[in-house]
């Protein structure tokens, strides 16, 4: 019996999904899947009539699913919910597989028994601007060793395969605390390496991920680097490790000090490198700001969405690199980020809108 169920989140993205489910189907090893779940998280149940279009080019069963209230882990606990598969496949409904996705991370899974087996992504910005795409797609991509292999390195769950019984356990594994600002998996992850799980690395299963227009802006990508930054300090004060948050409230205050800095000298010289190392800096404001919560998700990810749209128009304004890049960073980023910025409650989501600075 097929032992895999592919599981989609999506929230009001027809044609990537369609893109997704399509790289799906079109698997060199379908006779691995026992069910294909789309879980959709708009409150409009927008995703339907796409899961019916394509519904008969399905080589399994293709399940709609509608989770509510909008957030990325109830999306996650609400398709783990509608299957008893022992292995989870997730990808993001803005990944397309390259079609020896499954086989290659089922192949690498079952021959390290591990827990969870992670892929590469790619990312790609089509529609980005010339000097700002190989930053972009540096975000965006998901890197690791050349071979497959166990791995200590742990990465986000999409693109990834999980034992049910071992990496899942209990009916929300997810964080439902990080609905709208992602990291779900990180206290799932956190506990599985307390408890000696294995994590393993599938080189070849490849996905490109392609980044929508409101994603592919510095406005997004420093809030987003921010959020990626607060892990290590949440991660200490869930653990009662003061001491350890400490530390990295630190550490993130001398990377905001020398990372801001050198961004600003080479932003000053209009050299394009001022992006990758303001970055860094925007991942040390994260573990300083790590009581803040950026929204991405159900809410966040709109007003994002409505965001990208204001940057491009400005960005459009002018053809001067530092001047273009102004209309995601000067307005955005930390200032800007606001967008989608929550305050952060250790056991309860409290979306409430303020600036970050």
């Amino acid at each position: 019996m097929p032992a895999i169920a592919v599981l989609i989140p999506t929230y009001s993205r027809p044609d990537s999904l369609a893109r997704a489910l399509r790289s799906v189907f079109a698997q060199e090893r379908a006779d691995l899947i026992r069910e294909i779940a789309v879980i959709d998280n708009a409150p409009d149940g927008s995703a339907r009539q796409t899961v019916d279009a394509l519904r008969a080019a399905s080589p399994a069963p293709l399940v709609y699913i509608h989770a509510s209230p909008p957030g990325v882990a109830t999306a996650r606990n609400v398709g783990l919910a509608a299957t008893d598969a022992p292995y989870i496949a997730f990808i993001d409904d803005d990944e397309e597989a390259s079609p020896i996705w499954l086989g290659a991370l089922f192949a690498v899974h079952e021959r390290l028994e591990a827990d969870v087996t992670f892929g590469p992504v790619q990312g790609r910005t089509p529609e980005a601007p010339d000097w700002k795409r190989p930053y972009l797609e540096r975000f965006f991509s998901r890197t690791g060793p050349e071979t497959s292999g166990l791995s200590a390195e742990v990465y986000g769950c999409g693109n990834s395969l999980m034992t049910r019984a071992t990496a899942l356990k209990g009916p929300e594994p997810f964080d439902v605390d990080a609905n709208h600002t992602g990291g779900e998996d990180d206290r799932l992850f956190s506990d599985l390496t307390a408890q000696g799980g294995r994590f393993a690395w599938a080189a070849d299963a490849w996905v490109d991920e392609i980044a929508p227009t409101h994603r592919a802006t510095i406005r997004y990508t420093l809030s987003r680097a921010i959020s990626y930054g607060q892990s290590p300090s949440q991660l200490c004060w869930r653990r009662g490790d003061p001491l350890g948050m400490v530390k990295w409230v630190f550490i993130g205050a001398g990377q905001v000090v020398v990372y801001g800095g050198t961004a600003l000298v080479l932003m000053a010289l209009q050299r394009p490198a001022w992006i990758d190392v303001m970055d860094k800096a925007a991942r040390g404001l994260g573990k300083v700001l790590w009581f803040r919560r950026v929204a991405f998700y159900g809410r966040g990810a709109a007003k994002f969405a409505r965001a990208g749209a204001l940057d491009g128009t400005a960005a459009a304004a002018s053809t001067d690199p530092v001047i273009g890049a102004g209309a995601g960073v000067g307005a955005g980023a930390a200032a800007g980020a606001g967008a989608g910025v929550a305050s952060f409650t250790p056991k309860a989501t409290n979306i409430t809108q303020m600036k970050l600075l």
